[in-house]
C-alpha cells in the first residue's frame, strides 16, 4: 500500500472514530491549504463577509448580475457546459422565493408592488462560521482560515460529495466529466481542476493574497456588492448592515452565513 493511500486512510479513520480534535483538525486544514503567497499589498481581515444590495440590483438591472457571474467564472476557470445536468457553478442566480425559503409567506406577492420579487437573487458559497462542509470532509480538503474563509484544496478532493450533502445553499458543483476542455478563456493565473473534483466560491482568495476585491464586487459598478472585515466597525459591510435591513439564507439552521442581503 502507498503512502498517499495509507494517509488517507488514517485521516478517514480518524474522522470515523470521531477523533478528529479541534488541534488536529486545524493541523490537518494547515497541511491542506493552497499555497497562496500573501504580497505586502494583502487585503487582511479579522472577519471576512459580503452584503448583496438587492434594491441596488433592481436598479441596475439583470446585465448587472450577469457581469458579476461571468467576471467570477471567468477568473476562476468555472467550465461551461451548456445544460443543466453538468452545470458547474461559483455564483449563481435564482429567485428570491428558493433562496429565502423560510420568508415565504402567503403575503410575498406584495413584493411585486415594489419589484423586488422577480429580482434575481445572487446566491453563493456564504462561508459559515460553523460552515458544515468542513465538518465531513474526510480527507481535510475543505477546510476554514482564521479570517473565516473557507476554502478548498483541489488537490485533496476524492470527490465523495459529503460536503455537498451537508452544504445546505447547495453552493458546490462536482465534475463529473474533465472540465478542462470547456473552459471559454483560460486564466493561467488560477488552477484548472480534474474529473471528480468539487468546487466553489472562495472569497476569490487568491485575489486578496495580491490587495485585490473579489472579482464580483469589482464587476459592480454601483456598489451592488461589498465586502470588507465584518468585526471593522468602519468597514463598507458594517455601514451598509448599520444603516439598511438585511436578512441571510436559512439561518434558523445555525451555520451562522457571512453573505447578507439587503431586501
Amino acid at each position: 500500500m502507498d503512502k498517499t493511500r495509507r494517509d488517507f486512510l488514517k485521516i478517514a479513520g480518524i474522522s470515523a472514530l470521531g477523533l478528529g480534535s479541534t488541534p488536529l483538525r486545524a493541523a490537518l486544514a494547515e497541511s491542506a491549504a493552497p499555497k497562496v503567497e500573501p504580497t505586502p499589498e494583502a487585503l487582511g481581515a479579522k472577519r471576512w463577509a459580503m452584503v448583496v444590495d438587492l434594491k441596488k440590483f433592481q436598479q441596475s438591472g439583470e446585465a448587472a448580475m450577469k457581469a458579476c457571474v461571468d467576471a467570477c467564472h471567468s477568473i476562476h476557470n468555472v467550465p461551461d457546459w451548456g445544460n443543466v445536468k453538468d452545470e458547474v457553478k461559483w455564483i449563481w442566480t435564482t429567485g428570491f422565493g428558493h433562496a429565502f425559503p423560510s420568508q415565504e409567506h402567503k403575503y410575498l406577492h406584495d413584493l411585486e408592488e415594489h419589484g423586488m420579487k422577480g429580482v434575481p437573487t445572487a446566491v453563493m458559497c456564504n462561508h459559515c462560521d460553523n460552515p458544515p462542509c468542513v465538518r465531513v470532509c474526510p480527507t481535510k480538503a475543505t477546510f476554514k482560515r482564521k479570517d473565516g474563509i473557507v476554502l478548498m484544496d483541489f488537490h485533496r478532493c476524492i470527490g465523495c460529495r459529503f460536503c455537498m450533502a451537508a452544504c445546505p445553499y447547495g453552493a458546490r458543483s462536482l465534475n463529473w466529466k474533465d472540465p478542462r476542455g470547456h473552459i471559454k478563456t483560460l486564466n493561467r493565473e488560477f488552477p484548472t481542476r480534474t474529473r471528480g473534483v468539487v468546487e466553489k466560491c472562495n472569497f476569490c482568495a487568491e485575489r486578496l493574497a495580491v490587495g485585490k476585491q473579489p472579482a464580483c464586487v469589482d464587476a459592480c459598478k454601483n456598489g451592488e456588492i461589498l465586502f470588507g472585515d465584518l468585526e471593522d466597525s468602519n468597514s463598507d459591510v458594517r455601514k451598509a448592515l448599520r444603516e439598511q435591513f438585511a436578512i441571510r439564507r436559512k439561518p434558523q439552521l445555525g451555520t451562522q452565513p457571512q453573505v447578507y442581503y439587503i431586501v
